[in-house]
């Protein structure tokens, strides 16, 4: 009976059934075969209530969607190009750094590339950095900033994995403290990289002068103190998540729409209800998976799962270099709130029983899955990234490989040297 149930299920999901709908039928399935009220399931929404952590959630979906629709990229490029064109490589790093910065707040990578590559891509096409490097670094640099403050999947993460009550806890700070090292390291091997290809093929400086330099810090004077607000506030410890998005959503909406006005009040339910589509469809999804968490801890599954691999995999690194594998496969086929609520409930409690740390797995996880995005061959961003630059998907495989090779080299380091994210959360 269970194998024509899972045949079912896959049959659904193969057929496109909505994936909220499958992980319900899983978990009204099996309190129905062990004996238990289907009401479980609906308990775990008035749960949700109770999670303070929660409303950070939709309070930086809006920011983020609002930033989005402002000019706040623009000026953002300008900002960090006036302050780092003048390097060697200096236009790549900004993009780099841009886009890490840009996918951070709107939680979303294909945003980034959409958003950014208008502006990025014919800039360093003209500075002659090559279409074949300019496609790759734009590629790859969508799906950064995933593990960096304040990211929705951080936050998703931290969610689904306090209801393990591990020990240490998983705190939605602890995470946001936790990405900043691992995020530089990315960042800064691909700056490297980007030094390297500029001289090797003779990108000549952008002299940057004073004046523009202190144009484009006073058209940004609204934007700049932003990062700080967030930092600040969390890295204080003065305010917590939810506080520090009430913040970061208030403080966007008075700059935007009252101070420099580039959203008009009449456009902004629609941006609201664009936002709080995506920050619904990730609770309804999260309720049920809440539900289907805690059938899994009931049938004890995870034990049964490491009880399974702990007969072919013995060693706490040999356990890290399969689930990365793990990861980086899974992150190809599904996007990264899905791949959050499907995959930690289950390798969480494993990756415990092996000694990894909640706060360390919670970066190793999303660093994989900001690999597996444009990994072929269904990355979803080689997608949009075909869409939006108008290129076959092959040729953007070819362009990103180098930039892939080094981002892997940086989850490999995060992987194995634990204190590089434990260092700040801990």
């Amino acid at each position: 009976m269970i194998w024509l149930v899972v045949a079912v299920l896959l049959l659904l999901a193969a057929l496109g059934a909505p994936l909220f709908a499958l992980i319900a039928a899983v978990a009204l399935i099996g309190f129905h075969g062990a004996g238990q009220d289907g009401i479980a399931v609906a308990v775990e929404f008035y749960r949700l209530a109770d999670m303070p952590a929660l409303i950070a959630i939709p309070l930086f979906t809006l920011a983020g969607y609002v930033l989005a629709e402002s000019q706040a990229p623009q000026r953002m490029v300008r900002v960090t190009n006036a302050l780092l064109g003048w390097l060697p490589g200096g236009l790549a790093i900004v993009a780099v750094i841009a886009c890490a910065m840009f996918t951070a707040f709107t939680g979303a990578t294909g945003v980034t590339i959409v958003a950014l590559g208008a502006v990025l891509y014919p800039a360093l096409l003209q500075q002659k950095y090559g279409e074949k490097f300019s496609l790759g670094l734009l590629t790859a640099s969508g799906s950064l900033g995933l593990i960096l403050v304040p990211s929705m999947p951080l936050i998703l993460y931290g969610v689904v994995a306090q209801q393990f009550h591990t020990t240490p806890p998983v705190t939605i700070d602890a995470l946001f403290r936790a990405g900043v090292l691992p995020c530089a390291l990315m960042v800064l091997l691909l700056g490297i990289y980007s030094v390297w290809h500029a001289q090797r093929v003779g990108v000549v400086r952008e002299k940057v002068s004073a004046k523009e330099l202190r144009a484009a810090l006073l058209g940004a004077a609204w934007d700049i103190p932003l990062p700080f607000v967030i930092l600040g506030g969390i890295y204080s410890g003065k305010l917590a998540a939810s506080e520090a998005a009430a913040a970061t959503a208030l403080y966007v909406l008075v700059v935007t729409v009252l101070i420099r006005r580039e959203i008009p009040l009449r456009k902004l339910p629609a941006i609201a209800r664009e936002a709080m589509l995506l920050v619904g469809a990730i609770l309804v999804i999260l309720g049920f998976s809440l539900a289907l968490t805690n059938w899994l801890i009931d049938a004890e599954v995870p034990e049964k799962l490491f009880g399974a691999i702990q007969n072919h995999i013995t060693s706490r690194g040999t356990f890290l270099l399969v689930l990365n594998a793990f990861l980086l496969v899974f992150g190809m086929l599904l996007e990264g709130f899905p791949a959050i609520i499907i995959l930690v409930p289950l390798v969480l409690p494993v990756a415990l029983h092996y000694g990894v740390d909640p706060v360390h797995l919670g970066i190793l996880f999303l660093a994989n899955l900001q690999l597996g995005i444009f990994l072929p061959p269904v990355g979803m961003n080689l997608f949009i990234a075909s869409m939006r630059f108008d290129k076959p998907v092959l040729t953007l495989v070819r362009a990103s490989a180098p930039f892939f090779l080094i981002l892997l080299a940086a989850v490999l380091a995060i992987t194995y040297w634990p204190e590089l994210s434990l260092v700040l959360a801990r």
